[in-house]
């Protein structure tokens, strides 16, 4: 390497194939040899390179000039550089999309290293004798992982390379890979949404429908209770949308142990296979985690203060997700789904002709599971900041019994039927444990509004599911 190349700064070039980064890596030398930091975490994901995780370090070592490794495109993301010698990279798009087959080629020394994204194929020639490269893979090697692979003379790639194919060594394997008209590209990383067969789990499959990306689990598919570390081919998961929870409300006042394995130990499984495998955790929340004592809404960052057992199972899964570095907590109220729900349940007195009370001192906003479904898409398809947002239908808040005078109007039937009670006259019966309720479940809506989600009026919302 000649002394010109020492004294770069740490600089990303971009390519032209989207993720694949060429980087400007800086060598300190002298007389006596030379130094460089091959992986600085802090350094490089500051400069904007991908906190990929590496997990493994594999080097090629090559001893004549011309070798030349077949086009390999490989499901885990690699960081590529030179220990020793030259060679040029050939890196060819082989990912499902608008840059399928497309081209970039460099010659890399120890002063450049490059990014590869899972997906894109690479191949290396040597410039030099006793050449070594090395790369990190944030994947081990597994026979059930899926590749494919681009013949090295393909003629729709024309790759210009520095030694004639004729002229070197290749293996009869890549001698044998396909042309770009016959290579299988690489999908995308697939989404698997947990709790599927729940009201919202219903909604996702909706949502999702006709997506071969996109795996549903419930609870015979999945057992979030137990041992998840094998349960699938994580690194094949881009995102996890947990749809599945311990909603009983009043039954967790004494079923504290099912609630906090429902909403806790298994938040905590998958918090930990996201955070191990760079998976994006989309996990829903709720109002129950405040205390209701406000008098404005409560935006993601105020103190959670839960009264109950079902709301301090929330709050703590809500601290477990946080600490995962790709998340979003979408906090909600009020959900309607399919189902037995509380509109459905007003619709059938209203035509039975029964005359209910209904509180009238929680207040709050009606939440679609379909909107919630649709926020969480936005969300992770748009790659928003990861934290905690809230998501409830928009428009003014109501009481249950304004809600419930809505469904009756809405039916053809009077509003004026439905007679407000406060909440401890409601219970006020009641044999079973009755969980606190937050009398305040209104949820500002602005920060997922900056991020380009507009939530649906709920009355609207309403007024729809009633036909």
């Amino acid at each position: 390497m000649s002394v010109t190349d020492f004294g770069k700064a740490l600089a990303p070039v971009e390519t032209g194939i989207p993720g694949l980064v060429l980087w400007d890596l800086p060598v300190h030398g002298d007389s006596r040899g030379w130094f460089k930091e091959n992986w600085q975490r802090e350094k490089m994901t500051a400069a904007g390179l991908a906190d990929f995780g590496p997990v493994q370090n594999n080097i090629s070592f090559n001893d004549a000039v011309g070798t030349t490794r077949g086009i390999h495109a490989e499901p885990w993301d690699k960081w590529v550089s030179v220990a020793t010698g030259r060679i040029f990279g050939a890196w060819v798009d082989l990912r499902e999309g608008p840059t399928f087959g497309t081209v970039f080629t460099a010659e890399l020394d120890p002063s450049r290293a490059i990014f590869v994204p899972r997906g894109v194929g690479n191949s290396y020639q040597t410039l030099e004798p006793d050449t070594a490269y090395t790369y990190l893979v944030n994947d081990h090697w597994s026979p059930e992982a899926s590749y494919s692979f681009l013949n090295l003379a393909d003629e729709t790639a024309a790759i210009d390379w520095p030694i004639p194919l004729a002229e070197v060594e290749i293996s009869a394997k890549d001698l044998a890979h396909p042309r770009l008209s016959d290579v299988v590209p690489i999908p995308p990383k697939k989404t698997l949404v947990v709790g599927a067969n729940g009201q919202l789990g219903l909604a996702l499959r909706a949502a999702y429908d006709g997506d071969p990306s996109v795996d549903f689990a419930g609870r015979a598919e999945l057992d979030l209770t137990g041992d998840l570390s094998h349960a699938r081919r994580w690194r094949d998961y881009g995102t996890i949308v947990n749809a599945a929870a311990y909603t009983a409300v009043d039954a967790a006042e004494t079923d504290r142990a099912g609630a906090w394995a429902g909403n806790v130990s298994a938040v905590s499984q998958l918090a930990r296979i996201a955070t191990d495998n760079g998976i994006t955790l989309a996990h829903v929340s709720s109002d129950y985690v405040f205390d209701g004592a406000a008098d404005a809404p409560y935006a993601e960052d105020a103190p959670v203060a839960p009264l109950g057992v079902y709301g301090q199972t929330k709050a703590a899964a809500d601290a477990i997700v946080a600490t995962v570095p790709r998340h979003y907590v979408v906090r909600t109220s009020w959900v309607i789904g399919e189902g037995k729900n509380f509109v459905r349940t007003m619709a059938t007195l209203a035509e039975r002709g029964v005359a209910p009370s209904v509180v009238d001192d929680q207040i709050g906003r009606l939440t679609f599971t379909d909107e919630i479904a649709r926020g969480i898409r936005h969300l992770v398809e748009t790659g928003a900041p990861f934290g905690t947002y809230n998501l409830t239908g928009a428009g003014g808040p109501a009481s249950w019994a304004e809600i419930a005078g809505e469904v009756f109007e809405l039916t053809g039937h009077d509003r004026d039927r439905v007679t407000g009670v406060s909440t401890d006259e409601y219970f006020a019966s009641a044999t079973g444990p009755v969980a606190p309720r937050p009398r305040w479940s209104v949820l500002d809506l602005a920060k997922i509004e900056a991020a380009g989600f507009a939530p649906r009026e709920w009355r609207e919302s309403l007024r729809d599911l009633l036909g």
